[in-house]
């Protein structure tokens, strides 16, 4: 029988100035699922999402991808996440175009960056340099990477971020078609979604045992 499950997490935390962020995370995600980190305004999502892709090293836990703990399985993992954070990271001086090029995967074809560009309705803005697009748009180029990769486990924090609703819809779109490919997603959201069913993990403060 195939393993459907892609990513646990057993007992992850974090400190930062000797102060632990939260209560220590524990889930599991199967493929096909998507998992909707929950928290007030600096819970620690942001922080979660920064362990996961090893921006920061926990100070205590483990995370296991497809069954293998991280230090096993370390160039498979990373090579297979996609990680868009609250951030856009879209360079302005660079165009659209070649935006989505320095972020996408080398392999990716230039019809698979026009495809992604019409997609997101940025197909007119090819060759406008970022600057000069909206907040919107900048979003919109960032979130074109999900188009691009070959990723399976997708981290996406605060999607929906300065998108309008249709936009908002493009995005579910996508996301949902991932999902129906056998793909996962952990995401943050203070969005209310309505194409997606998504499983809730809440993040709460940590409270010390007296």
């Amino acid at each position: 029988m195939a393993v459907t499950n892609i990513l646990t997490i057993e007992n992850l935390a974090f400190e930062r100035n000797d102060t632990v962020l939260f209560e220590p995370v524990c889930l599991d995600l199967n493929v096909g699922e998507a998992l909707h980190i929950e928290g007030a305004n600096g819970a620690g999502k942001t922080t979660l999402f920064q362990l996961l892709i090893k921006i920061l090293e926990p100070s205590s836990g483990s995370v296991y991808f497809r069954g293998q703990e991280f230090s096993q399985c370390h160039y498979e993992y990373l090579s297979d996440i996609l990680f868009i954070g609250h951030h856009c990271g879209v360079k302005a001086a660079l165009s659209v175009e070649e935006n989505l090029r320095w972020m996408s995967p080398d392999n990716a074809s230039s019809e698979t960056i026009s495809q992604a560009m019409h997609y997101m309705g940025l197909e007119h803005y090819a060759s406008i340099p970022c600057y000069r697009l909206s907040a919107g748009q900048h979003r919109r180029v960032a979130l074109a990477r999900m188009l691009t990769t070959s990723a399976s486990l997708w981290y996406l924090d605060e999607p929906f971020a300065a998108l309008d609703k249709q936009g908002i819809e493009l995005i579910e779109a996508c996301m949902q078609k991932h999902l129906d490919q056998g793909g996962a997603i952990v995401f943050s959201s203070h969005q209310d979604l309505v194409k997606i069913a998504a499983r809730s993990y809440r993040l709460s403060p940590f409270r010390e045992v007296m």
